[in-house]
């Protein structure tokens, strides 16, 4: 009882910084780089003092965390948003809005193909609270109700979160807990994958539910049911079996060509439009405006796809030519071998790399064709550089509280108390998940707070007698994390804060989180029971290697 007591006065005195961090956040409204700062504080204060780490060994851990969130993680963001910005500021994007807006003009359709499809496109693009700016507003310029935009555009962004700018909350996560578990990025993704499929094809039908009743899903079954099932087999094909990277820009893709062209071949019987609005006139697109409009997501697709190719990641591996741009860093201060850690600056191999190249064959197309001069393309990469800094920043913080965590042992502490749940913690380790998210508004910093305390829960539970699962529950309650995550965007404060500033709502966002609120908590106990049923019932399928 007393060894029990104690084991639980240290998981309290684990959850400080975590707990700082919520309450500066939610209480205190401090701006993210602040709180993650004073968490990063305290959790340095508790290894020295608690956990018997040196002050040394500590500064070497944050470094380590602080630049493993500049690279590789924050140069993924980095080069994403640069494509997009090129994209944006040679009117190309424009030009693939008003294309996915002209396929139908039924509104219920259309919400599909604008909040749920192409704002995928635009979360495993840019993420960070960009889709649902944009779609929103898009859905509130075709006469949709401002607050009724916003609720639907923040539900539709559950299915491509967990990949958001290109695959960084899962490739943030992996990198974070890569002393503490094998599970790599690819395997996580997979888990994903595999968990949220039913959801991802309930998604489309439900937000046509909400617009029209069942009325409406009978109406627009054919076309919702080739968008949501176009939409999950991509996703879960690719998550599977190309990486972590593309899910949401190729399902989303793969998505608006089949549901555009089975449009072509079926429609409505009857067009609904909201409050009876009138069909507007849309003007016919050209149609090589519109294939160069796609081109620097298309190139994205071809250089993220060869970075994944064994050949390719055969040069980078020992005694490959390429092996000498993979740069380790020794970091020990005082040059004290026994408190050094590693970082690792892979300077090609990064998809961060794949992506900025990906921008400037773009960039090398748009200067061609004179959408974009060298000053456009200079004020995209300056704008990308401004925007990202505060971002970037929190992101190292948040990265480097994960490093002194994982290897203080605060994580380990954390894990194994919450892990005395058994059984039960296979249904709450996406609902942590999703608290992360929820007070966060980022599933990259929910997975980056609690990937670790989750790796050690697994290891708890596996290491228990009479286990049923022996192996690969890290990865499984890796992936329940995030896929929790997801469906407690819907409900963060700084989604909503975005969703209501898109559509000239400030002041409403109570409203907006009333109407969404009640959909999170169905949406996170269906997690809750996934995550259960496959750690019982379906282990096989955890993705192993």
């Amino acid at each position: 009882m007393l060894e029990q007591s104690v084991s639980w006065i240290g998981f309290f005195i684990c959850l400080i910084p975590i707990a700082i961090f919520f309450v500066s956040l939610v209480w205190f409204k401090l701006q993210g780089w602040l709180a993650a700062g004073l968490t990063v504080f305290a959790s340095t204060i508790i290894a020295i003092f608690y956990n018997d780490i040196s002050l040394a060994r500590s500064f070497a851990l944050f470094l380590e965390g602080f630049l493993k969130g500049m690279w590789p993680i924050a140069w993924i963001i980095i080069a994403a948003i640069f494509l997009y910005k090129l994209s944006d500021k040679s009117g190309y994007f424009a030009i693939l809005k008003h294309s996915v807006i002209s396929i139908t003009p039924d509104h219920r359709i259309q919400v599909i193909l604008i909040a749920f499809c192409f704002g995928s496109f635009l979360e495993g693009a840019i993420g960070f609270g960009g889709p649902v700016a944009i779609t929103a507003a898009l859905l509130v310029g075709l006469g949709l109700r401002p607050l009724y935009a916003a609720g639907l555009c923040l539900i539709a962004n559950t299915a491509p979160v967990a990949w958001g700018a290109v695959g960084i909350p899962i490739i943030a996560m992996a990198q974070s807990v890569a002393n503490i578990s094998n599970a790599d990025q690819n395997m996580i993704s997979a888990m994903v994958g595999r968990m949220i499929l039913p959801i991802t094809i309930f998604v489309p039908f439900f937000l046509v539910f909400l617009m029209d009743g069942f009325k409406g899903v009978k109406e627009t079954f054919p076309a919702v049911f080739v968008a949501a099932i176009s939409f999950g087999v991509a996703q879960f094909i690719s998550s599977n079996y190309i990486g972590s990277e593309l899910p949401d820009i190729l399902s989303a893709v793969f998505s608006l060509i089949c549901t555009t062209l089975f449009l072509k071949i079926w429609k409505p019987k009857n067009i609904f439009r909201v409050d009876g609005s009138d069909i507007e006139q849309t003007k016919q697109i050209n149609g090589k405006e519109l294939l160069f409009a796609w081109v620097p997501f298309l190139i994205l697709i071809v250089a993220i796809v060869a970075w994944q190719i064994p050949a390719f990641k055969a040069l980078f591996a020992k005694g490959g030519i390429l092996h000498y741009t993979n740069i380790i860093f020794s970091i020990a201060p005082g040059g004290d071998a026994n408190i050094a850690t590693k970082w690792n600056l892979d300077l090609i191999k990064s998809a961060g790399t794949a992506i900025f190249i990906a921008g400037l064959i773009s960039a090398l197309i748009l200067l061609i064709r004179k959408k974009i001069d060298t000053k456009t393309f200079w004020s995209a990469a300056g704008e990308t550089l401004n925007d990202m800094k505060i971002p970037v920043f929190t992101i190292g913080l948040v990265v480097a509280y994960a490093s002194i965590a994982a290897s203080s042992g605060q994580a380990r502490i954390l894990g194994q108390t919450l892990a005395q749940t058994g059984d039960a913690f296979a249904f709450f380790s996406p609902i942590i998940g999703w608290l992360g998210v929820f007070l966060t508004g980022s599933d990259t910093s929910s997975n980056l707070l609690f990937g670790s305390l989750q790796v050690e829960a697994a290891k708890v539970i596996m290491s228990s007698p009479g286990a049923a699962v022996k192996e690969g529950l890290d990865t499984l309650f890796l992936a329940a994390n995030t896929f929790g995550g997801v469906v407690g965007k819907m409900i963060s404060p700084q989604s909503i804060a975005i969703a209501c500033a898109a559509v000239g709502l400030v002041g409403k966002e109570s409203d907006l989180f009333r109407f969404t609120v009640k959909y999170s908590i169905i949406f996170v106990i269906f997690c809750g029971a996934i995550t259960w049923i496959y750690a019982h019932f379906l282990y096989d399928w955890i993705p192993l290697v």
